[in-house]
């Protein structure tokens, strides 16, 4: 006990000395000790973003005030790089594409990037290059990261593409402004008393914090959903939205209610194999997309603690998911149906998932996804993976995490819940053998997936800290960088958001990492 005062004693002195508010996340850029600061400033003197897009955009202004804060220096932007420049593009700039990089570019992918130290006249230059101006985007994010966290920018040859393709927060936010599991204050996005006006830097803090970690999307309103949020007024908002996120390679999802043809398109029913549903489904579809021309598709709870599914017609998922498929095709979009389905009286809630889920696979759409949770019960502290992880080889299927701690103290208890989520990554569930992991079996390195993807449920609201405490903000940035990569170590995870929100003092960083390491399973056996 004498030994977590002392921590948190520390923890208080730290924030409190420093006036630090928590607003800013581990996106603080607060100067750097002497040494490093001294270093990267001889190592980056002028620098050049080789693209004009707003993303590209994004990533100069945020590495121009990253580098100003972190060094207390200004950097010079040139047009052409020298020794000691940073340069930053894509392939589609003649200075990218002439460094002779296609071997690993290619393996980088679309939103993957290169960090390389290579030589020019009179020293070396640090190249950022990328297939796209999202990945100069991460790339530049994660050279900043490297800054943060006192990581050498010496001899860098770096080659990283994200495990999955699509890499998204779910928010239980209702559009009164409450959020379901939510303990950290009201819904960031619904039922605000502010003008839009007021919100967009703030709202822009959080796309950045976002693409900070990779995480390329969000499903801004609860799968409890309501029919309301297709209406003109909601999907206006969500278009709002989505211009503020866009730069940032953050794409808009929307949680649906089955049953919304019916309640508020004034249908009889909603039966997914009525046509007049489905051409109900299509124009609220078009309206969509002619408001927000990106837009990444719908969540869908259905059949599942009351909400409205196709079974309320003696429909199957299969019917109800391929039906949403198809009308988004055209645009696109995709459909996250999600497998987390019981009712009261069900003889065994562990297995039912798999029993209704099973006679299906092989047969939805190719722009479906079964979204699944890690256990087969709701988000337990301690339960198997779901025997979908494996089983179902013929359809995509993705993870969901819970960020928000439902189970494990709220918003009142350190739970660094990385090493659960590694836990369940990293079991084997031997579907092809040994090393066949739940990682693998949705990454699709294991089966032949067309589309990969993971979701965490948000631990976000209106809180000054956004998560209720300091603490619990590396589990939003840990579950971004796992859902990047997966491969990553919790602990690794744990120093790099230490030091780059808190300190690099390592008095204060080795406590703080092991404390945080076996926080879920000290709060666990209380």
């Amino acid at each position: 006990m004498k030994f977590i005062a002392w921590i948190l004693g520390i923890l208080w002195l730290s924030v409190s000395a420093q006036a630090e508010t928590g607003a800013d996340l581990w996106l603080r850029y607060q100067r750097l000790p002497s040494e490093l600061s001294a270093s990267y400033s001889q190592t980056i003197r002028s620098v050049q973003f080789a693209g004009s897009d707003a993303t590209m955009a994004a990533a100069k202004d945020e590495f121009l005030a990253a580098f100003e804060g972190l060094t207390g220096k200004a950097v010079q932007q040139v047009r052409r790089p020298a020794a000691a420049t940073l340069l930053v593009g894509t392939t589609s700039e003649k200075v990218i594409a002439d460094l002779g990089l296609e071997d690993e570019l290619s393996r980088a992918g679309e939103e993957g990037y290169v960090l390389r130290t290579m030589d020019v006249k009179g020293g070396s230059m640090t190249v950022v290059a990328a297939n796209s101006s999202a990945g100069a985007l991460y790339g530049t994010f994660a050279l900043l990261r490297r800054m943060q966290s006192g990581q050498s920018l010496e001899n860098l040859a770096v080659v990283e593409s994200p495990k999955y393709d699509l890499r998204l927060l779910n928010h239980w936010d209702n559009l009164d402004g409450t959020v379901e599991r939510g303990y950290a204050g009201h819904s960031i996005f619904w039922n605000r008393t502010e003008e839009f006006s007021e919100l967009e830097d703030f709202y822009r803090q959080y796309a950045r914090a976002n693409a900070s970690i990779g995480i390329n999307g969000t499903a801004i309103n609860n799968v409890n959903a309501n029919p309301d949020v297709l209406t003109a007024e909601y999907i206006q908002q969500f278009a709002q939205l989505a211009d503020i996120f866009r730069p940032y390679n953050i794409r808009i999802y929307m949680s649906v209610n089955f049953a919304s043809p019916a309640v508020i398109g004034g249908l009889e029913n909603s039966d997914p194999l009525n046509p007049d549903v489905e051409a109900w489904w299509e124009n609220k579809v078009a309206e969509i997309y002619r408001a927000i021309p990106d837009f990444g598709g719908f969540l869908v709870k259905a059949n599942s603690e009351g909400q409205p599914g196709p079974m309320d017609y003696g429909r199957t998922h299969q019917d109800g998911a391929n039906m949403l498929a198809r009308v988004l095709q055209a645009h696109e979009g995709i459909v996250m149906w999600r497998a987390f389905v019981y009712e009261p009286g069900d003889d065994d809630r562990a297995r039912q998932a798999y029993n209704e889920f099973m006679p299906f696979d092989g047969k939805f759409e190719d722009n479906v996804i079964v979204q699944v949770k890690n256990g087969p019960i709701d988000f337990q502290p301690r339960e198997p993976f779901s025997p979908l992880f494996g089983a179902m080889q013929k359809t995509p299927v993705m993870l969901e995490f819970q960020i928000t701690q439902e189970y494990l103290g709220f918003s009142d208890h350190l739970a660094y819940l990385s090493t659960m989520w590694k836990e369940v990554l990293d079991a084997d569930t031997w579907a092809k053998g040994p090393g066949s992991t739940v990682a693998r079996t949705t990454d699709g390195t294991l089966f032949p997936q067309t589309l990969t993807a993971i979701a965490g449920v948000a631990n976000i609201g209106r809180d000054t800290t956004w998560t209720g405490h300091h603490l619990i903000q590396s589990n939003w940035y840990a579950f971004g960088r796992l859902a990047w990569d997966h491969q990553l170590s919790s602990e690794d995870i744990a120093d790099e958001w230490i030091k780059m929100t808190l300190s690099h003092n390592p008095a204060f960083v080795g406590p703080l990492t092991d404390m945080m390491m076996r926080s879920r399973e000290a709060w666990w056996i209380i």
